[in-house]
């Protein structure tokens, strides 16, 4: 009887472990789709961060690439991304006793059209948008404008994947 036992427990935990092994929360479904194009994205808001679109279009590249089997063309990709960002902007958000701003906002917007050549009924063109607060007394510059745009790449390019790859 123990015997018996000992072998359930082995084979529910080898079942467990083998069903684990084959679903992926981070990866999307890409269909029959083997290739994907991350066009630039130039930066055409009113104020430019110099760095910004380099580094959009760079994260952007590298999220797929880890979280899908796709790999990356320049040209004809089964898959396309192409768009620009339209706003970088920095507005006071909490004001002080003395009517001064105590936290400041950084807000990036992205304009995105998604292609996907095998089936057309997905491709959209939408707009993403996400920010960082941090405190007035601080200057957007080293650190702190590398933290912030850390935080809103990540979400606005994680909120780009769900759309286009994994459907959210």
């Amino acid at each position: 009887m123990k015997e018996k036992l000992k072998y359930s427990v082995y084979f529910v935990v080898l079942l467990t472990m083998y069903s684990c092994g084959i679903y992926k929360l981070n990866t999307g479904n890409v269909g029959d789709a083997k290739t994907i194009q991350v066009d630039f994205f130039p930066n055409q808001a009113a104020l430019i961060e110099p760095t910004l679109s380099q580094r959009f279009t760079q994260d952007m590249q590298d999220l797929f690439l880890r979280q899908t089997n796709l790999d990356l063309v320049n040209n004809n990709g089964d898959l396309r991304f192409e768009g620009e960002i339209t706003q970088y902007r920095v507005n006071p958000m909490a004001a002080t006793a003395q009517q001064t701003a105590a936290q400041n906002r950084l807000t990036i917007t992205v304009n995105v059209r998604f292609y996907n050549r095998l089936k057309e009924e997905d491709d959209f063109e939408k707009q993403f948008s996400f920010y960082s607060d941090f405190d007035a007394n601080a200057q957007l510059t080293g650190g702190v404008l590398d933290a912030a745009l850390e935080e809103i790449l990540e979400r606005i390019i994680q909120d780009i994947f769900n759309a286009s790859i994994a459907k959210w």
